[in-house]
């Protein structure tokens, strides 16, 4: 097979997954499907790479972009994400800013999409589509929901569980004051039952500080059964903001916090 003949195969390859409502596929798929050595099926697909018709967020791994995302240079994270995560076998949900925006409490549109996995992983960068990923105990104990893209479904936490861990992983959204302006939001569809369920699955701590942030946020309505839980369970006084606090700092006795630093909510 000459070189032009496999580049040709390789385009109605791609056009023929596309047809059939699959923009995904590895490079032993590609390398079958065209009958060809691994060297000439490598070239093939990287003709069609450098010709912006498919983009690789991951070795062997390989999504095919459409007219509509050319200039991404690559798929919408949440339309390649659960596949790629089916081909490593790794159970995932995407949460904080991510699950924020799905539940329409993001404030700003999310510059990374940030996927949660029980295990480090290191990010993604595909066109201008970049995947942050953190990990998460108990991952498989948190509680998802199923939201539909246009090729497929992608998981998400619930907005109790992307509750808590706004909380656990403030650094990674840009603080307590986002945080917090985020909850002002989010509170309307939590649940407060479902909101100590899902506390059972991280670090008390979150919980404490969770209780607070959703208090100033005017949420103080769905704080009920989580300060019951925080009562029995929370043994130690922490600081709002982890790290060292001052002896004269305000204590918030209902949440056993040190109230070590100002928040203030975004307008």
């Amino acid at each position: 097979m000459n070189t032009n003949s496999s580049q040709i195969r390789a385009r109605d390859y791609i056009a023929s997954l596309a047809a059939s409502g699959r923009y995904h596929f590895t490079s032993a798929e590609a390398r079958n499907a065209l009958d060809v050595s691994a060297d000439a099926a490598k070239l093939a697909v990287n003709r069609l790479a450098r010709q912006n018709l498919i983009a690789s967020p991951a070795r062997g791994f390989y999504v095919i972009v459409p007219p509509q995302y050319q200039s991404l240079g690559c798929l919408p994270a949440d339309q390649f994400i659960p596949a790629l995560m089916d081909q490593l076998e790794l159970a995932y949900y995407a949460g904080l800013l991510s699950a924020a925006q799905y539940h329409g409490a993001a404030h700003h549109r999310p510059q990374e999409f940030q996927i949660l996995l029980s295990k480090p992983r290191r990010p993604i960068q595909c066109g201008k589509v970049r995947v942050s990923f953190m990990m998460r105990k108990n991952l498989c104990n948190v509680p998802l929901q199923s939201i539909n893209t246009p090729r497929g479904t992608v998981q998400i936490s619930t907005p109790e569980a992307t509750a808590i861990d706004l909380v656990g992983y403030f650094k990674q959204v840009g603080g307590l004051d986002q945080v917090a302006t985020i909850l002002t939001e989010l509170a309307e569809q939590i649940e407060p039952e479902k909101l100590v369920k899902v506390a059972q699955t991280a670090p008390v701590t979150w919980a404490q500080r969770l209780g607070y942030l959703l208090e100033l946020a005017d949420a103080e309505e769905k704080t009920g059964a989580l300060r019951r839980y925080v009562k029995a369970t929370a043994h130690e006084t922490v600081g709002l903001l982890p790290g060292s606090v001052d002896r004269c700092t305000t204590r918030n006795r209902d949440w056993k916090l040190l109230i070590n630093t100002d928040v203030e909510l975004e307008i």
